[in-house]
């Protein structure tokens, strides 16, 4: 396929009147438009207003879907304890996939291409399935719980850990390599020693696993993690194992000078998640400070009870936002470091090379926009409009492997329609 518009192919690189050329699931060539129509003629044609790489969700919660607008306006262990987990605990393996394949709609119609999913305890074959079925490219694993846990919930580590490998063995590495696993810890709070400890084994016994956990997102979850262990929040990982260039620590609002200087010397990915900060009043997230000391930041937007929504766009702007009022500085945060943090960074904690940008031989991963709209008239600077202006429901057409996924609000191969009519049943039993 030949896709022409305005090209932006990195944080770094604008093509005015460009092209890109997909063969099969890679990027073929990106230039000038009249040069590239002329080099493939044959190639079907589609005619956009922006072409950018598909947008990476860092840290997100699928299966929470069908929660949207359940626990508003409540502190985050309130909010865990009182709506989110028993909604979890209540849902069957139908339910599971219900929900997991709307929030992948919801990302596909929106522009993310791929996303680092936290599932749930139970049932989490059924997310995987609900991915493999929408086409979106994933690092998602199983959550690990086994103490201070609901019912329905909390698992021994051994049964937790044994059930984990089982889907590694099964789903990590399908679709080509789209499909990864990540173990999965929910946090410190909900997993002993033994099961932390457990995480890191299983993770270096498969080459290309990861770990995806949260951490340091809330003063009254630091404080309860001392209590137990004695050390702060990340040093108790780094204990137990999870630290490192395979981990991806979701939030990190929370952290002091030595846990800073631990992220940066181990290597380990933070994603920030500005809008769930905000609306769970956590705090502001250290994000300049993390990208000076060569920290790896991407973004994510959470769960959807604590977002509402999965729109990477909105998460790109308020965390641009974000870091300027915090500083009190307009040059922190700009629009091409943002940019960077939703694409290239964001693929980097995913763990999938070639993805995150548009260059010959990357995976053909991509989004096209319109801009027929009065928000985005004029647009003098295409970074810019992305970041501040653009919205997920500009996007027309989301590609990923050089498959279309989603196409002015069609989603090829996949029956829409029933995935949300099961969601909206299936909310109205577990919420």
């Amino acid at each position: 396929m030949l896709l022409t518009g305005t090209v932006v192919a990195d944080a770094d690189t604008v093509v005015p009147d460009g092209a890109v050329v997909t063969d099969g699931d890679r990027i073929a060539a990106v230039g000038e438009r009249a040069t590239l129509v002329d080099a493939y003629p044959d190639h079907e044609r589609r005619d956009l207003d922006v072409v950018a790489p598909g947008l990476v969700g860092a840290h997100v919660h699928s299966v929470q879907s069908l929660g949207r607008g359940l626990a508003d306006d409540t502190e985050l262990l309130d909010w865990l304890s009182e709506a989110v987990l028993p909604m979890e605990a209540a849902m069957d393996a139908d339910a599971m996939y219900a929900a997991a394949a709307l929030g992948y709609l919801e990302c596909l119609a929106g522009g993310t291409t791929t996303v680092v999913d936290h599932l749930s305890v139970n049932h989490a074959d059924r997310a995987f399935d609900a991915a493999l079925d929408c086409g979106i490219r994933a690092r998602m694993g199983k959550v690990l719980m086994d103490t201070e846990s609901p019912p329905g919930l909390e698992e021994d580590a051994e049964t937790a850990l044994a059930d984990s490998e089982r889907l590694v063995e099964s789903y990590h590495g399908a679709a080509d390599g789209r499909i990864r696993y990540a173990v999965t810890p929910r946090f410190a709070l909900t997993c002993t020693e033994a099961c932390l400890r457990g995480a890191r084994e299983l993770a270096d016994r498969h080459d290309g696993v990861r770990i995806h956990t949260h951490a340091s997102e809330n003063r009254s979850e630091i404080a309860a993690v001392e209590n137990r262990t004695g050390m702060r929040n990340l040093h108790w990982l780094d204990e137990v194992g999870l630290t490192g260039p395979d981990v991806v620590l979701a939030h990190c609002v929370w952290t002091d000078e030595s846990e800073r200087e631990l992220l940066a010397e181990t290597g380990t990915h933070v994603t920030h998640c500005p809008s769930s900060n905000m609306k769970l009043a956590s705090g502001v997230a250290p994000v300049r400070d993390y990208l000076e000391r060569g920290i790896n930041v991407a973004l994510g937007n959470d769960g959807p009870p604590c977002n509402n929504t999965l729109d990477a766009f909105t998460e790109m702007r308020q965390a641009s936002l974000l870091g300027k009022v915090d500083a009190l500085d307009p040059t922190v945060l700009d629009a091409r470091t943002v940019f960077a943090m939703a694409t290239r960074n964001g693929a980097r904690a995913a763990g999938f090379e070639r993805v995150g940008r548009l260059a010959e031989g990357w995976k053909a991963d991509l989004v096209g926009l319109t801009t027929d709209r009065p928000r985005a008239t004029p647009v003098h600077d295409p970074h810019s409009h992305l970041v501040y202006a653009a919205h997920g429901d500009d996007v027309v057409l989301t590609m990923i492997d050089g498959d279309v996924r989603y196409d002015h609000g069609d989603y090829p191969g996949v029956d829409a329609d029933g995935i949300l009519a099961a969601a909206r049943e299936h909310a109205e039993r577990v919420t």
